[in-house]
């Protein structure tokens, strides 16, 4: 059975002023459920592919797609965004002046209008990731690990399909890393999510199904033919 990719790029290639071409004529399948690690230097071009997947930037050339469409303006991405998409950041972008309950709810309130019902999702998320006891705390109370914590936390609130995680151990120690990555790892096991990891860290390829490493805008591996990711460089 062909099964459609959740997330996908047809020969994009993104330009910026002055000249710079951060992708060059990428084309990239990711089946639903599958979890990759996006590796390559610092510059390659890996956030600028994952703004590409999500619709937070636009191809200067080619189609990016989701679940086999293409979003016909960017307030098509963003609705998708809002209801199927998570996101957690290197440096955490939790709002200073809310605690962590407060910040997980964020996402909920375009989507969940019931302050009961966001605030038990969110117990129930931090509790997920071990910090009930810091539900109150704002993020310049808790450490990096803990403030990381809050982020994929707030990533699942919508119960989205796909996570994209934009170096998200690259502020954190090792002991601290490895806890984060093997928490993405089971929250991407159990609930099936997409998950695409970009990281510079060889570390990371441990945790996820598929490899794909990258240099100077493009992909650099072809994954064999039985492969539930597909890339032409």
């Amino acid at each position: 059975m062909i099964t459609t990719p959740i997330l996908a790029l047809e020969g994009v290639s993104r330009r910026y002023a002055q000249g710079v071409t951060a992708l060059q004529e990428v084309t990239l399948q990711i089946a639903p459920g599958v979890s990759v690690a996006l590796r390559g230097p610092s510059g390659c071009g890996k956030s600028t592919l994952l703004h590409m997947l999500c619709g937070l930037d636009r191809p200067s050339a080619g189609r990016a797609l989701f679940n086999g469409t293409q979003p016909a303006s960017a307030g098509a991405w963003a609705r998708i965004r809002a209801a199927r998409i998570g996101f957690v950041f290197q440096a955490f972008h939790l709002l200073p002046m809310l605690n962590a309950m407060e910040n997980v709810q964020i996402p909920m309130l375009g989507i969940e209008r019931n302050a009961r019902s966001r605030r038990r999702r969110a117990e129930t998320l931090l509790e997920r990731v071990g910090l009930a006891a810091r539900a109150c705390h704002r993020p310049g109370q808790l450490s990096g690990g803990e403030c990381q914590r809050v982020a994929i936390a707030r990533s699942l609130a919508n119960k989205p399909d796909v996570i994209l995680a934009d170096e998200p151990t690259g502020n954190l120690d090792s002991q601290t890393s490895a806890a984060i990555l093997g928490l993405l790892a089971d929250i991407h096991k159990s609930d099936g999510v997409t998950l695409v990891m970009a990281t510079h860290d060889a570390t990371i390829s441990s945790f996820a199904q598929r490899t794909i490493h990258m240099l100077d805008g493009r992909l650099l591996v072809l994954p064999s033919a039985e492969a539930v990711i597909s890339c032409t460089c």
